[in-house]
């Protein structure tokens, strides 16, 4: 029931994006997934996963890191096997997606930033120190659990194959823990090989430079605060082998397209797909799209989760409080 009800997503032609660039641009929404995002995907892939391998015991805890979506994704499906979720999000993370995770179940704490497991105040320190020091609780680490990966590898990737009938040459996705790309990548590219592979990321983000050098730069800096993409440390779940090229964009020119795109299409857009939607404005001439294209742009989420940041003033709050649905 629960495998049932996530995934199979809408792929929508995109008419004022297409007419703009000259191409065939299609939007794969997964915000029709029970939480609203395509983070249901791996957070179904680890939980099961989990209690296969008898990682954790009937009523125990998942645990995650997340700036939301994972969050909620698991606090659902652990809820609805009879699980409890603990979820640890950053000080960045929208008022919009805390009230959901409430709403969902969840326990959580707030931490001062995402930075990684080398950092004792992330997200991630905290989330593994718990798992650690609880009994009965399991760290599902979507960051570097092979699973993020394989859902989209099993899931995102063949729908799109067949939504394009084969014909899709461009691939276009926010990178944050970097399992979207990775596993829809891979897929496709086995498919055929020629197909692009492309990353968006804000600017300050490492992974553009990791993927260019194969290492870290000298000097990490603050990244642009593009909710949910964007890191200072390369997560397990990014494998750069099937990503052709990153993108990056700052925060006021994805806030713009986000309030842009929506007066156009009366669609609200998460932080990530307007950032995806940034990504044709400022690089298009780098992408060089042909009319015979099909390029598919991923859309994460919903704009309802970023009233606050995104479209304060543009529409009604109450908005905000909408739609997952139960499984």
């Amino acid at each position: 029931m629960i495998r049932e009800s996530i995934g199979n997503t809408p792929l929508r032609h995109c008419d004022a994006l297409s007419t703009r660039y000259h191409t065939n641009i299609f939007i794969k929404e997964e915000f029709h997934n029970p939480g609203m995002s395509a983070k249901d995907r791996p957070a179904l892939f680890m939980i099961e996963d989990a209690i296969a391998k008898k990682k954790i015991k009937p009523g125990g805890i998942f645990v995650e890191a997340s700036s939301g979506n994972t969050g909620l994704g698991i606090a659902l499906v652990a809820k609805k096997l009879g699980y409890r979720a603990k979820i640890f999000v950053s000080q960045s993370c929208s008022q919009e997606k805390v009230d959901l995770l409430i709403k969902a179940g969840a326990d959580i704490e707030i931490c001062e930033n995402s930075n990684g497991l080398h950092d004792f105040n992330s997200t991630q320190f905290r989330a593994q120190s718990f798992a650690a020091s609880h009994p009965n609780a399991y760290f599902t680490n979507q960051y570097y659990n092979t699973q993020n990966i394989r859902a989209h590898y099993k899931t995102t990737a063949p729908e799109i194959w067949e939504q394009t009938k084969g014909n899709i040459t461009h691939f276009i996705a926010g990178v944050g823990t970097g399992g979207t790309v990775s596993g829809v990548g891979r897929f496709l590219k086995e498919q055929q090989p020629e197909i692009n592979i492309w990353g968006v990321e804000p600017y300050g983000s490492i992974l553009a430079h990791f993927l260019k050098y194969r290492n870290q730069p000298n000097q990490i800096v603050p990244f642009d605060p593009i909710e949910g993409i964007g890191r200072n440390f390369v997560p397990g779940s990014f494998d750069a082998a099937y990503v052709d090229h990153i993108f990056q964009v700052n925060y006021q020119e994805t806030k713009a397209i986000a309030k842009e795109y929506y007066s156009e299409t009366g669609i609200m857009t998460g932080f990530s797909s307007a950032a995806v939607i940034a990504s044709l404005k400022r690089h298009v001439e780098n992408m060089k799209f042909t009319a015979a294209d099909t390029v598919v742009l991923f859309f994460p989420d919903h704009g309802n989760r970023y009233i606050s940041k995104l479209y304060k003033g543009s529409v009604h709050q109450s908005i905000a409080s909408s739609n997952i649905t139960s499984f």
